[in-house]
């Protein structure tokens, strides 16, 4: 059976949902879509977003009104939701959904940014410490885990189109970088990278300067898996002409029994 999943960053989903965002999830019709910075708490949502016909909606808030947030829609309902990691710290600002689907556990994540200051660049770093110790425990226990979302940083000069310009800047640092390749070394697979070996894949764009336009851009979204996995996951690719935010959506094509 072939499982289509897609990730978005929506940068605001009231926001995207008044440019066609219902109709799109509809006609795309992936299994599982999930959704990050929606910026707003469930009852502040339209009840066309939160009752789409074919899925079931679970919804991940902020404390703090209009930030973060996370979604996803699902035709299968999971065995289990999970709000977070358990560790309030995180938890609070609204960034984790686990579903346990039985073949695997999905986690759809958004990230911290660490541009703000140097404590939230500690506390990025610590977030991403957090889940590599939350999906090593779920593949102890046996789980094959699938990782998506906008993680705020781009692994490689390949996934970026001016890595000397932005070496200095978070999101592109060497310690965030470093953090990459330390959770790939531990048994975690880049899905893209499986496909497709080719610079200009990127995922974000600044709505500066016409970055989008002239594909100025970074990968900032990602679909990992655990490396016993990696066989079930049949196609990953980037959908960047989907319009409506500054990421566009990311996916992955699983085929379990």
């Amino acid at each position: 059976m072939k499982t289509k999943i897609l990730s978005w960053n929506v940068n605001g989903l009231r926001a995207v949902h008044k440019k066609g965002f219902i109709e799109w999830l509809q006609a795309e019709s992936p299994d599982i879509l999930c959704v990050q910075e929606t910026k707003a708490a469930k009852e502040q949502l339209p009840r066309a977003l939160k009752s789409i016909e074919g899925y079931h909606a679970y919804f991940c808030e902020a404390e703090k009104k209009g930030y973060s947030g996370v979604a996803i829609y699902s035709k299968t309902k999971p065995k289990t939701v999970e709000y977070g990691f358990g560790i309030p710290k995180f938890d609070s600002e609204g960034r984790i959904l686990i579903a346990d689907y039985g073949d695997f556990v999905l986690l759809n994540i958004y990230f911290p940014n660490g541009k703000m200051s140097d404590e939230r660049l500690a506390y990025k770093l610590e977030f991403y410490d957090a889940l590599l110790d939350y999906a090593n425990k779920l593949k102890e226990n046996g789980k094959n885990v699938v990782i998506c979302g906008d993680l705020n940083t781009a692994h490689k000069e390949i996934d970026i189109a001016r890595p000397k310009a932005n070496e200095k800047n978070s999101g592109f640092l060497p310690i965030e970088r470093a953090w990459i390749d330390k959770f790939l070394s531990q048994g975690y697979i880049d899905t893209l990278r499986m496909f497709n070996k080719n610079p200009e894949q990127y995922t974000w764009w600044s709505y500066r300067g016409g970055a989008r336009s002239r594909n100025v851009g970074w990968r900032l979204d990602y679909f990992f898996v655990n490396e016993e996995f990696k066989d079930k996951i049949k196609f990953a690719y980037i959908l960047p002409e989907v319009m409506g935010s500054d990421h566009c959506p990311v996916g992955v094509d699983i085929e379990v029994e």
